[in-house]
């Protein structure tokens, strides 16, 4: 099946990252007019020149109302449109509840808790205007069971996956369907130095059933069919993609 994003327009937050490229380049073969978004403005622009498709590239701070607006409003005098808004941008603090500092805490909830938030909000309007739209908000097995570790990281991944849930039911009957990603451990950036010097040994490895990080490749489907109508009927729903990290 090819074609299940066609007349669609996505936006994708954290385009540049593993998770983020994939999704974008599945979005584009799949049809998909996209709007890709990141703080790094000139590998965004560079993503956007690989992509065959009509592709709009913007700069995204997604902790920061203003940019959302900005991008929002860039996304309308382009396209007209919003169909999907794939929330993707993150990033990791490792320590656990007494080593955590305050600015760690605030850095990673603005980026992951509060920027979904932000990107829910601006976008919302556009999306409610499709009639037949879709959210899906990047959680993790982090937001699922505890680590011990990542205080800041684990607390906002959980409020993403109930951010979600909530935001689900508000905006059921008004066209908007909106659904979160469960990630295992992926060989992306931000976890590559661990995964290079523990490898196989990793301990979430070890604890993952199929003994391996799974690929950035191997999450993007998951975030086209929720993108797509193929999961018309789908939503506040969580979906986990861990290589059974979390089965047991």
């Amino acid at each position: 099946m090819s074609g299940r994003l066609t007349n669609k327009v996505a936006l994708i937050t954290g385009a540049t990252g593993g998770i983020g490229q994939a999704t974008a380049e599945l979005f584009a073969r799949e049809g998909a007019k996209l709007v890709v978004t990141d703080l790094a403005e000139d590998a965004v622009g560079k993503l956007a020149a690989r992509l065959d498709t009509e592709v709009l590239a913007a700069r995204l701070d997604v902790s920061s109302p203003e940019n959302w607006s900005e991008a929002i409003e860039l996304t309308r005098q382009r396209f007209g449109r919003l169909d999907v808004l794939v929330n993707i941008a993150g990033v990791v603090d490792w320590p656990g509840i007494e080593e955590t500092t305050k600015d760690g805490w605030d850095r990673v909830l603005a980026v992951n808790q509060t920027g979904t938030w932000l990107g829910m909000k601006a976008a919302m309007p556009l999306l409610r205007a499709s009639g037949n739209a879709s959210i899906v908000n990047t959680s993790s097995v982090l937001g699922l069971v505890g680590s011990g570790a990542a205080a800041a990281y684990q607390a906002s991944k959980g409020a993403v996956r109930l951010l979600t849930k909530t935001a689900a039911v508000e905006y059921a009957t008004r066209g908007v369907r909106v659904n979160s990603v469960h990630p295992g451990v992926i060989a992306t950036s931000m976890i590559q130095d661990l995964l290079d010097e523990q490898g196989d040994e990793q301990p979430d490895i070890v604890r993952t059933p199929m003994r391996r990080a799974g690929s950035p490749a191997e999450i993007a489907p998951m975030i086209l069919f929720l993108a797509c109508d193929e999961s018309s009927f789908v939503t506040g729903a969580e979906f986990v993609v861990d290589g059974g990290l979390t089965a047991h």
